[in-house]
């Protein structure tokens, strides 16, 4: 091999580590990047302003890497749902707040995942940003989300093979938001039959486009086993909170939107956005 050819290799595989396990930051009990008294405060914001809101049942997103090193496009790097819940304390005092409901991907396995239920503290501790962004769906729609979790539904659409960049038009692989996206299609066509989720995805969600080349692609998949492109044909796409904010939006299924600043306040209001109305999404 020639140092020219090596040397293109190198860059390759670097610049898709950095922009691809930057996409990921979907695991638990990553490493603070900021002050513990400042992830508290935030977490608080946050659940603050959903219980203002009247959410019971909303989407949750974080920034797990710098901005600059994400794919053009891509926002946040991990998405979960947050249930308004009954916690018990360490010392047994029972209290209010938010439990998240999180498919993470396994730290010694990178091509795993599993589901792993944390609060907005835990959920927030390895944040390259205190920035969150908040999805509030209808009252029907979080009745049903909190009635797929309670009753373990939510388990029966977890697929435990992970891909950072999975095809969410098909059954193959599942990352994090994807679960989520399953979770809500689930609500909304209050079914878990993969084969009639994975059908109306195709007919009325549309996925956020990976800007990144096939080269870069081939090398990740030679070298990181969460990097695949086995469940893709033609241009690699993949669902992320900004595609799943404006999937909502366009059939009136979510009352808001929005990304939050590290002091609780509304940065941007996504429904803000213009979509074009194409009708309800039906059963298929």
């Amino acid at each position: 091999m020639n140092m020219h050819f090596k040397h293109l290799l190198s860059a390759a595989v670097l610049a898709l580590t950095i922009s691809f396990n930057a996409t990921a930051g979907s695991q638990a009990k990553q490493t603070a990047t900021h002050k513990p008294e400042q992830i508290v405060s935030f977490a608080k914001n946050v659940e603050k302003y959903a219980a203002g809101q009247g959410a019971r049942a909303f989407v949750i997103a974080r920034v797990g890497r710098p901005q600059k090193d994400l794919p053009r496009g891509i926002r946040f790097t991990h998405t979960a749902v947050a249930l308004y819940s009954d916690i018990t304390l360490d010392d047994g005092e029972l209290v209010k707040g938010y439990a998240i409901y999180n498919l993470y991907q396994k730290a010694d396995q990178l091509n795993q995942s599993q589901l792993i239920t944390d609060y907005p503290a835990d959920f927030f501790w390895g944040a390259d940003q205190l920035t969150a962004g908040i999805i509030v769906p209808t009252q029907e729609i979080q009745t049903r989300l909190i009635d797929i979790i309670t009753t373990g539904k939510n388990q029966q659409l977890h697929n435990n093979n992970y891909s950072v960049i999975a095809n969410p038009m098909n059954a193959q692989l599942q990352n994090c938001t994807e679960h989520t996206l399953d979770m809500l299609n689930a609500a909304i066509y209050q079914t878990v039959d993969i084969a009639k989720l994975k059908a109306n995805t195709k007919a009325y969600f549309t996925p956020q486009r990976v800007h990144t080349s096939r080269v870069k692609l081939m090398f990740g998949s030679m070298l990181q086993d969460d990097i695949t492109t086995k469940d893709h044909t033609g241009k690699v796409a993949t669902s992320t909170f900004t595609s799943i904010a404006q999937y909502l939006a366009k059939y009136d299924l979510a009352s808001q939107s929005v990304i939050l600043g590290s002091n609780g306040q509304v940065l941007e209001a996504m429904t803000d956005l213009t979509f074009q109305s194409i009708g309800a999404p039906t059963k298929s």
